[in-house]
């Protein structure tokens, strides 16, 4: 069976489950190459070279399924011997160059390429002559080869992971300059998971000056994406953006702009009515997946599998859009005065929706929480995390009205003595702080902690509350309660 036959086999029959920012201006480093760097030693090639002969078929476009309403307009299956150079970039650049990231993205096909109907993008720890490690890694576009302005595109795939690596499959601008510099030019990514988080799948829209940035994610509900392979998409069109994973739409926004600082704004939908082109690459440390450890490994689990991408358009797109005028809909307080939903815990609720409060582990972090009949909240953790958000109680829809001030109240303690952070902080608006992160310190007895703030920002209806109680010493377990936010003044 070929891998297309194959590929549908397993769609037919699927059920369906459940910034990183890269930033532009990677056309001046192309051109003019990126810092010299020491040559590794030379691998051992005395293992005899074998080739076994194939007889799979390759897929042409009759044979790829089109979704309703679209038709093919470019697709690799990767069925060759080497990546297609016809349809590919290969990227060249230094260490540091976005991101504080640790890897060097190199041209040598050893870390890019084609094998078993698959492109293999695959970092790795080099040894210098020196003796120095260095980690090097592929990254590939089809810019000014494939380029596209609407439609859908998709990637099945499967991601690496270990601590430090970041899988992506995104898009930039043709042309990135046509608006000016990112954030300007726009960023849609398709495909972001964190290597050691691989159950999570973000996707997200960066834009603006200033940078601003939508997004969405989705957790699979058992398994993941390392082990699984998963289609990734997008459907682009007008005035708006929808994210899937494996046909689940799980995101959509029509809310994005562009312009230069202090000037207006450019037509909407700038800057997502231009042609984009995809890049597919695996990140090494930086600010958002932090430095690998000592429990990364550099062999197969650090390779990024691609078995197909594809590019569908419709027929024609209608541009006349408006933007949507943004409503902001303030939450009311309770007859108290109060912007929290159940701030005093007397109601059991389900802590995995965003109904009310939220419980979140991330980056490591393990344990529960539980409401108690006795008006507290309590949050048992076995494993505090790599970040303070690894261990997380949030409530979100908490209004800001610029030029408000407000008093964040609540009371707490802990088994031993121990820290965690409060915040307030706007997951709409690049995530800045409304309410600095700002420790607390806990003992064993109840003790109330009171914060007051002025909101500066522009208005936002969705704020949210954060207890953050990952990355400490202790995992004391922490008990909450009479949780208030208050408009004072």
């Amino acid at each position: 069976m070929t891998k297309l036959k194959r590929s549908m086999a397993i769609f037919l029959s699927a059920v369906l489950t459940a910034s990183c920012l890269f930033g532009c201006g990677k056309q001046e480093e192309q051109k003019n190459g990126s810092a010299g760097t020491e040559e590794a030693a030379p691998a051992d090639d005395s293992a005899e070279e074998t080739t076994e002969e194939t007889t799979e078929e390759t897929a042409t476009d009759a044979d790829i399924p089109a979704p309703e309403g679209y038709h093919l307009v470019w697709h690799d299956e990767f069925d060759g011997d080497k990546l297609n150079e016809d349809d590919w970039n290969r990227e060249k650049h230094s260490i540091g160059w976005v991101n504080h990231e640790r890897q060097e993205y190199v041209t040598d096909e050893e870390f890019a390429f084609v094998e078993d109907g698959e492109l293999v993008i695959w970092p790795k720890e080099v040894i210098l002559e020196s003796g120095n490690p260095i980690i090097r890694s592929g990254r590939i576009n089809t810019q000014n080869k494939h380029d596209i302005k609407y439609g859908r595109i998709e990637a099945k795939l499967k991601v690496p992971e270990g601590k430090g690596f970041l899988p992506a499959f995104w898009m930039m601008p043709q042309d990135e300059e046509f608006y000016g510099q990112w954030p300007k030019c726009g960023e849609i990514d398709i495909m972001e998971v964190l290597g050691d988080q691989t159950n999570i799948n973000y996707g997200t829209l960066h834009y603006g000056e200033p940078h601003k940035q939508n997004q969405g994610f989705i957790q699979l509900p058992e398994g993941d994406y390392a082990h699984e392979y998963h289609t990734f998409a997008i459907e682009w069109e007008p005035g708006e953006i929808r994210w899937y994973m494996d046909d689940q739409q799980y995101f959509q926004t029509s809310d994005w702009f562009t312009a230069i600082e202090g000037q207006e704004e450019k037509p909407y939908p700038a800057p997502f009515n231009q042609p984009f082109h995809v890049i597919l690459n695996v990140a090494v440390g930086g600010d958002w997946p932090g430095d690998p450890d000592e429990t990364t490994v550099y062999d197969e689990r650090s390779q990024m599998r691609v078995d197909y991408v594809r590019m569908f358009q419709k027929d024609s797109y209608d541009e006349n859009v408006q933007k949507p005028v943004k409503v902001v809909k303030f939450k009311e307080a309770d007859d108290t005065g109060n912007f929290i939903t159940n701030g005093d815990f007397k109601e059991d609720e389900p802590l995995n929706d965003d109904d009310s409060w939220k419980f979140l582990l991330l980056k490591g972090g393990e344990g529960e929480a539980k409401i108690t009949g006795d008006g507290e909240m309590v949050i048992s953790s076995t494993n505090a995390g790599t970040e303070a958000y690894a261990v997380q109680l949030v409530q979100p829809g908490m209004p800001m009205k610029k030029g408000s001030t407000y008093k964040y109240s609540f009371e707490a303690k802990a088994d031993e003595p121990r820290t965690m952070k409060a915040a307030i902080t706007a997951p709409d608006v690049d995530w800045i702080r409304y309410l600095d992160d700002t420790e607390v310190k806990l003992g064993k007895k109840w003790k109330t902690y009171e914060f007051e703030f002025k909101m500066k920002d522009e208005d936002d209806d969705n704020g949210r509350v954060e207890f953050n109680m990952g990355k400490t010493d202790s995992t004391a377990t922490i008990y909450i309660r009479n949780v208030r936010l208050e408009e004072t003044k």
